[in-house]
């Protein structure tokens, strides 16, 4: 009685590293869709891709079509080892860089969006401090939402962030960078457009409509009397929350820096600037454990915090 043919008889190939890191890719941004921008290819091919990996594996890994993309009990399975490989892969190349005393690898970075508009600086000086400390590492930056940073650093989907924290994480170190200036806006049309607001109290605004943003949500307010303003939108982009602003139906807070970047002065009046403005913080994070990586612990060596 013969029995079944291993579907990996041989040794893993490039190719197959190749296909593998496409097919993460996939599932960490929820779909082949979501995947094209951070991938770089089209949706055919990162299909193809996908289809070339379960042949490969001779296993059904997802499902994906008009219904959505989920994971086959096997894609878990799948996604899990490939993790584990990856991490090894990158562990080894680690162990050969501490001994030629030469960086080489990939460096996974997560930047909030729009930071570069404030004290870019510090991150470009970084960023080319770097590039001269290790010229063979290739680099890979991903934007994302503010909160999403930290989520995607302690899931070993970055190796390092920049972000602005929501609150404190245990399980992350973290070196302070630089701040940005928030301030509370309306727009062209709303009722406070033209109005006076320096004099205006948290209870006066409670009759008006507000977009939810990272700090403006239950229990991260920046004051207390902030806690009653009525959310009826969500954009915690800052894009979105602009062009909900924009309509003149809501108050949100945007960065003062973005505004003024964007020329939307004109069209955008901040609200009691200094009773409601606040500063956020932008500070670089990371696992303990993957500072001690020879790539990591390079990139942390070159922060540049903003000097005043």
């Amino acid at each position: 009685m013969g029995t079944k043919k291993a579907a990996l008889s041989g040794p893993l190939a490039d190719a197959d590293i190749r296909l593998l890191r496409v097919f993460m890719a996939v599932v960490d941004a929820g779909g082949v869709s979501a995947a094209e921008i951070q991938l770089n290819l089209a949706n055919s091919t990162i299909s193809n891709y996908i289809a070339d990996l379960e042949r490969r594996l001779q296993m059904k890994l997802c499902q994906r079509g008009r219904a959505g993309f989920a994971l086959t009990e096997q894609g878990h399975l799948v996604y899990a080892a490939a993790q584990q490989l990856l991490q090894a892969l990158q562990g080894f190349t680690n162990t050969v860089n501490q001994a030629h005393n030469q960086l080489l690898g990939n460096l996974r970075l997560g930047f909030a969006e729009h930071m570069l508009s404030v004290h870019h600086t510090s991150v470009v000086q970084t960023l080319s401090a770097f590039s001269h400390a290790a010229p063979e590492v290739q680099v890979q930056i991903s934007t994302l939402s503010s909160d999403a940073i930290a989520t995607a650093t302690l899931e070993d989907k970055v190796d390092v962030g920049i972000t602005v924290l929501p609150h404190s994480f245990p399980e992350l170190a973290c070196q302070n960078l630089f701040n940005e200036r928030m301030l509370l806006y309306c727009g062209e049309g709303h009722p406070l457009f033209n109005q006076p607001t320096e004099h205006l109290r948290a209870t006066d605004l409670a009759c008006y409509r507000f977009v939810e943003s990272p700090r403006l949500m239950r229990g991260r307010e920046p004051q207390a009397d902030m806690r009653n303003w009525p959310i009826y939108a969500k954009a915690h982009h800052q894009e979105a929350r602009t062009a909900l602003i924009l309509s003149g139906h809501y108050l949100g807070f945007l960065p003062q820096h973005l505004v003024d970047n964007w020329g939307l002065k004109p069209r955008l009046h901040a609200i009691g600037a200094e009773r409601y403005g606040y500063d956020n913080t932008f500070s670089a994070i990371w696992k303990p454990a993957r500072g001690k990586d020879s790539l990591v612990k390079a990139f942390i060596d070159c922060l540049q915090p903003y000097q005043t």
